[in-house]
This record gives C-alpha cells, structure tokens and sequence, in this order.
C-alpha cells in the first residue's frame, strides 16, 4: 500500500485528505489501472470521493460541489467526463430518472430503485422484482439489463 508521507509533496487537497483518514491510495489507483483507465490526480480525487463514502447515488453537479468543498480543482466539464469514463468502465451505472438529470450508482451489482419525486432521491431496492413479459430484443441485439425504477410521493400531496 502507498502511504503518503507527511513531508512528501502532495498533488491536491484529495490527497491530504486521504493520508488524514487512511484510505488506501493505491486501491483506487489499481482500480483505475484494471479497467483501463490512467490514474490521473482528478480521476483519483474524484474516485476517492466517490467510493470513500460507500454505496451512493449521486448526479455530477452534487459530485461537482463536493470536489469543491475539499479543494479539489476541477470542471463540471470534467465531472461529468470522468463519470462517463467511470461508467463506460464498469465503475459506475447511470440511471436517468427524467429527461434532464441523470445519477450515477457506485453500487453496479442488479438491482433496482426506488426514485422519491420531490426529495430527488434514490433508495435501493433488491433486484428480486418479477418483471415479465419483456420484448424480445431486436435481430443482433441482446438485453444487457431492465432498469426498474418505482416512483414515489409523499401522501397527501
């Protein structure tokens, strides 16, 4: 494992705030590395504050504001490349709720989602859901997964 030393330069406020609480630097680099993708400073400073709080759903403007709350310099432009990337890779699911929002799951295993209108929330649902009678895929086409995605309100509005 890579530990960062006290007196070694260090790359970005990401950094610090990973020798300060231990998570190990050199899993996320490997993850990276597995997938095909460079460990460049803001994909590991975007990664780590992706996947050091755990199984989230997140959209790229909230990842966007956390990266600025911990000084990590960084576009929107270049959230929303990197959640791409991170996605293409296997790293990521994207889940479009509406027309205009997308939000990106840390958790990749099947499963489904409940979407709560009003709180702009996801909460995981088990991916044991009966859903029949899908359509067969077109010629040369095979379905790769059914996103289920129930929608709900708080009563009495």
């Amino acid at each position: 494992m890579i530990e960062l030393r006290p007196n070694a330069p260090r790359d970005s406020a990401a950094h610090e705030m990973l020798a300060r609480r231990g998570c190990p630097v050199s899993d996320l680099k490997d993850k990276l590395r597995h997938v095909g993708l460079r460990p460049t400073r803001q994909r590991i400073s975007l990664g780590w504050l992706l996947f050091a709080k755990g199984d989230r759903h997140i959209t790229a403007e909230m990842l966007y504001e956390e990266a600025m709350r911990a000084r990590v310099p960084v576009s929107l432009a270049t959230v929303y490349n990197t959640l791409h990337q991170f996605t293409e890779a296997g790293l990521l699911r994207q889940l479009a709720v509406d027309g205009s929002k997308s939000y990106f799951d840390t958790n990749t295993t099947e499963h489904h989602h409940f979407f709560v209108e009003g709180d702009e929330q996801l909460i995981d649902v088990p991916a044991d859901i009966a859903v029949g009678d899908l359509p067969a895929a077109p010629e040369g086409m095979e379905i790769a997964r059914v996103d289920v995605i129930v929608r709900l309100r708080r009563k009495g509005r």
